[in-house]
């Protein structure tokens, strides 16, 4: 049986803290990076993924922009390259060209590809990263003599394209040209803690084989994808081949399923792993132990509630006392855990415990079946293991009661939450139906509101009709009233200033008649004064020209103002 899943000894110059991106070449993944005790149940259909914690770019910049670095050569416009012509253009043109070209633009080029790796503009930068890739896959001319040719920028950028990892760009990481170039062809691991060569220990399965970069000393057989989990129930590992599978992989696959024991080798009688790689069984159950009995005094609370968490899962289908025993009891101390019942300590020794008590019965029925098929028994005896076995049915039977008790618990606990849920929705909507009846009665007052000034509005609108109409009526009248008041006027004018001449004509006809009785009178003494004062009269009568009003009011004295 394979030990917990340990570090790599290859890489011991690396920290183990650092988690790489995606280590299938096609596929670029750009999840944010999980530590040891992050989310306890992974999405089914993702496992396993890495990210590297790189300097991010803006940073690397601030680095570079010290005052002891400030001098940058200007770059003419036909010495400029792109991530897209290092991925499409020949070696040997790209090289002439980086050759002439200033550290700090090419620094600026690494950092740009580190930004699209990162993908933090999301699915522009995923675009700009498959296209790429496809560029650098398609090509037939990137073999080992070109390869060699190339500058070494060049060739760290064109090996991040190929792997999605961005940890070659980075300025700490010094791997040799032959390196790059042999991770490139995949003939070496492209993890940066493992570098074995390809393919691993001289594995000649179909899927070391295949020439695709995989690596069995730190990839999952079903992803392909390696991460710095060790000493976990995460990896399951093969006793023959010594491969490695994701838990969640191995589940997803349905690789983990009921099958004949290995030691005895007949009958499903125990949760079995069937390896991808070699199609072999292993035995789940004493690997679990091993790992526990290893690791579990160095995890801490988190990392308890994620391993039973993995235990829970792998033996959830099992059909075996033993796995469901220990499904149960995970179960039960991960809940435990949660809330705050359990301290780490007393669930580690608790699942010790129970890893010890699962040993001893699987011994108990090795011994029992091995003294069965080798002698007869006394009456007895077979009344002392008639009674074990009937006291172990008990025990099962209890064990199933317990479980059925726990689990009647559950729906009845699950039962009067649906009730006490029942009610709450029966009462919300006994309120619903009251604000619906308080609603209507609002809006059926609110329609009575509308009619009445309906029939206000129409009440107002009659009497400003009706107002209308007397106002043009009596706007008609007042312009008639007008009219005949006009000619009154002009006629009593007129009427007036005909009196006025009348008196006037009869004023001077008397005074003239005066001024001859007068000049008769005069006219035996002397006659040539009155001659010259009737002519004086005759001349103001007869010559004088009329006035556009006629004459003065204050010319008589007895004219009147109209």
């Amino acid at each position: 049986m394979l030990p917990p899943r340990q570090q790599s000894q290859v890489g011991e110059g690396l920290q183990t803290s650092l988690s790489l991106v995606s280590s299938d070449p096609p596929r670029l993944s750009l999840e944010e990076p999980r530590p040891n005790t992050g989310n306890l149940r992974e999405s089914p259909t993702e496992s396993g993924n890495s990210r590297e914690i790189w300097p991010t770019a803006g940073a690397i910049k601030k680095e570079n922009d010290c005052p002891d670095q400030s001098v940058i050569r200007r770059v003419s416009g036909a010495d400029k390259i792109t991530l897209h012509d290092i991925a499409r253009e020949r070696v040997d043109i790209i090289c002439e060209k980086m050759v002439r070209l200033p550290y700090e633009f090419l620094d600026e080029l690494k950092n740009g590809l580190r930004v699209i790796l990162e993908g933090g503009n999301g699915s522009q930068h995923r675009e700009e990263f498959f296209i790429l890739q496809k560029l650098v896959q398609s090509r037939s001319d990137l073999t080992t003599n070109t390869l060699a040719r190339t500058h070494r920028v060049q060739l760290e950028i064109l090996v991040a394209i190929n792997t999605g990892i961005q940890g070659f760009l980075h300025p700490s990481i010094s791997l040799s040209q032959a390196s790059l170039i042999e991770i490139f062809l995949y003939k070496r691991c492209r993890n940066l803690a493992c570098q074995s060569q390809l393919p691993a220990e001289d594995c000649t399965c179909e899927t070391c084989a295949n020439g695709n970069g995989f690596c069995n000393l730190c990839m999952c057989v079903i992803c392909s994808k390696f991460d710095f989990e060790v000493n976990t129930c995460r990896w399951i590992g093969c006793d023959l081949c010594s491969h490695w599978t994701h838990t969640d992989c191995a589940i997803r696959e349905q690789l983990i399923c009921m099958g004949p024991a290995t030691r005895q080798g007949t009958g499903p009688s125990e949760m079995v792993f069937k390896c991808h790689a070699c199609n072999r069984t292993s035995e789940l159950l004493g690997w679990v132990k091993d790992v526990f009995q290893h690791c579990v005094l160095s995890w801490d609370g988190e990392a308890l509630i994620r391993e039973l968490d993995f235990v829970s899962r792998i033996f959830h289908g099992s059909k075996d006392p033993r796995g469901r025993t220990l499904h149960w009891k995970c179960d039960d101390l991960k809940e435990n855990l949660k809330s705050g019942k359990v301290e780490s300590k007393a669930a580690c020794k608790a699942i010790l415990m129970v890893f010890k008590e699962l040993e001893l019965d699987s011994q108990k029925t090795l011994e029992n079946a091995d003294s069965e098929s080798g002698r007869l028994i006394a009456p007895q005896e077979a009344c002392s293991r008639i009674s074990e076995v009937v006291h172990e049915a008990v025990r099962n039977m209890e064990m199933v009661a317990d479980e059925k008790m726990r689990m009647f618990k559950k729906a009845r606990l699950s039962f009067d939450a649906c009730e006490r849920e029942l009610a709450d929705k029966a009462r919300e909507a006994g309120e619903l139906n009251m604000d619906r009846q308080k609603k209507k009665l609002e809006i059926e007052e609110l329609e009575r509101i509308v009619r009445l000034k309906n029939a206000e509005a129409d009440m107002f609108q009659m009497k400003a009709n009706e107002a209308k109409r007397e106002a043009e009526r009596l706007q008609r009248i007042l312009l008639a009233k007008s009219d005949k008041s006009e000619e009154e006027y002009t006629s009593n004018y007129l009427k007036q200033r005909l009196s006025e001449a009348e008196a006037e004509k009869q004023y001077l006809y008397e005074k003239i008649k005066m001024q001859e009785t007068t000049r008769l009178m005069q006219s035996s003494g002397g006659g040539g004064g009155d001659s010259l004062m009737f002519s004086k009269i005759h001349d103001i009568l007869y010559n004088v020209p009329p006035s556009a009003d006629g004459p003065s009011n204050d010319c008589h004295p007895f004219r009147k103002n109209p």
